[in-house]
């Protein structure tokens, strides 16, 4: 039983799973964030874009 005990104490598989996972909802949240701001930007060229078109 204490062997077990030592072996899930060292074991750190699970922290580097949580540390991409953190790393994933960072670069989400950065997009989401840049879109926003972009957004009404693009939009406006797009419209601008199309309007120009015959």
């Amino acid at each position: 039983m204490t062997n077990f005990i030592k072996r899930f104490s060292n074991d750190e598989s699970g922290a580097t799973a949580i540390e991409y996972g953190l790393i994933a909802a960072l670069i989400a949240l950065a997009l989401v964030a840049a879109l926003n701001f972009l957004g009404p930007k693009v939009a406006g060229t797009f419209n601008k874009v199309g309007s120009a078109m015959p």
